[in-house]
């Protein structure tokens, strides 16, 4: 196998993040992704209610060893040091390779090192503050940032004065993603919570995609309570829907949200508290500042920009073996 002989890249992945590996398939290429009986963590295939396109493709797991790829898309630790070594031959693993990290660091947020160690090997963050903030050592990066699509015939109505948050299972995981801001916040503001486990804690529980595009547009604005991870696909969503978003001023969203302009961030907890309630009581100022999420969503996060990215990555990587780190943006590079 010596790369793409004709027409577009040959991707193999795992499912990993479905709303994520939806967008991803939106790049000009052929996407394929092994199933299992029972579909375990990382071999759900096309699973779930996403509107999957033609390019993504099912492998059965025992029959990807005997199929022809021209890339391999590691997205998580488990698919790097054991799925490989599962369903690749010897020969797929010496394909060019990149992973996908979607994640901050977890044990040091400015000293874990990352765990691929490659030269060969293109590493990919989904944000600058997460490139800022993992050791790549020697692997060479670079940063694709979100791209999302949202239905076009739907947008921010704010006749809910009350606010909505998105997040999984937000209460086993603590402070991370900001359980007690949420609880402080919504002991003075009205606010929704939404995701896996959150029927649990009075919360709206897990929704599908296209449902919940379709739900978001009646509150007056997001709230993001989480100290520390990636930035959020469903803040980017939402911005894309119209939605003002106010948050914790940390991590990338501290430079995706513009103070007055599509919505409020600040690390104080008051002020945060306070600027909500403002938006309860002003549907003018929210729908301002909706606007103001909107455009920005559009010009930063459009997926045409997110798939163009994506298809000069593989076409590049797929086009030379072994990569050369040389052409490739090194880690705090531009």
């Amino acid at each position: 196998m010596n790369g793409p002989r004709s027409g577009r890249p040959r991707v193999f992945t795992w499912h990993v993040h479905g709303t994520y590996l939806y967008y991803l398939c939106h790049a000009a290429c052929e996407f394929y992704v092994p199933v299992k009986p029972g579909k375990p963590e990382g071999y759900g295939g096309r699973a779930g209610s996403m509107p999957w396109p033609q390019n993504l493709h099912e492998i059965p797991a025992e029959a990807v060893c005997r199929q022809e790829f021209d890339c391999v898309l590691f997205q998580s630790e488990r698919n790097y040091f054991f799925d490989q070594y599962e369903v690749l031959s010897p020969e797929q693993r010496r394909l060019p390779r990149v992973y996908l990290e979607h994640n901050t660091p977890a044990s040091s947020p400015t000293d874990t090192r990352h765990a691929v160690d490659d030269a060969n090997t293109l590493l990919v963050h989904v944000t600058y503050f997460n490139r800022l903030m993992w050791d790549s050592g020697r692997t060479p990066t670079r940063v694709i940032e979100h791209g999302v699509l949202v239905p076009e015939e739907i947008g921010w109505a704010g006749s809910l004065a009350r606010g909505v948050t998105v997040a999984n299972d937000v209460a086993a995981r603590g402070r991370r993603l900001g359980w007690d801001v949420f609880q402080a916040a919504a002991a003075r503001v009205p606010l929704d919570l939404i995701g896996m486990g959150s029927e649990d804690i009075g919360g709206l529980g897990e929704m599908a995609r296209d449902r919940l595009l379709r739900t978001l547009p009646a509150y007056r604005f997001f709230f993001n309570p989480i100290r520390y991870t990636s930035l959020p696909l469903s803040v980017c969503e939402a911005m894309a829907l119209g939605l003002p978003v106010v948050g914790l001023a940390t991590t990338e969203l501290a430079r995706t949200i513009e103070n007055g302009v599509s919505g409020y961030v600040d690390t104080k907890t008051e002020a945060l508290i306070d600027f909500m309630e403002l938006l309860v009581r002003d549907r003018g100022l929210a729908e301002q500042l909706g606007r103001g999420a909107r455009e920005r969503a559009r010009a930063r996060f459009g997926i045409e920009r997110f798939a163009q990215e994506w298809t000069e990555t593989f076409s590049e990587v797929c086009g030379r073996r072994p990569a050369s780190p040389a052409s490739l943006t090194r880690n705090g590079g531009p």
